[in-house]
């Protein structure tokens, strides 16, 4: 059974959705933890399939924030843009790694 197949396909709400990211954040902060004593550090933690960890999504909001108060946009615009141009890159990366699936030959 593949991982996008029926059995697994999860029909909860997005708040529910944090095992995995959840358990990438933690290794994540685990990871990067020497730098607690000299930075903030809050982990993104995003899944193929475009469910968010919470922090994540409160960086980005907060980084919103603080953009739409310096450049003077509106909130909307700022916040779309930043996940929009998140969701890409992901994207992007997701793109790579299928790709290199491939063996030449």
């Amino acid at each position: 059974m593949g991982r996008y197949s029926p059995g697994h396909v999860c029909r909860r709400p997005l708040q529910q959705h944090s095992n995995g990211n959840s358990l990438a954040a933690t290794n994540k902060t685990n990871k990067y933890s020497q730098l607690s004593a000299t930075h903030i550090f809050t982990p993104v933690a995003i899944e193929m399939t475009g469910s968010w960890y919470i922090e994540a999504v409160e960086l980005v909001q907060e980084l919103g924030r603080r953009a739409t108060i310096i450049m003077g946009y509106s909130r909307e615009t700022t916040y779309a843009y930043l996940f929009q141009q998140l969701s890409v890159a992901l994207q992007k990366g997701n793109a790579v790694l299928f790709q290199n699936t491939f063996t030449a030959g």
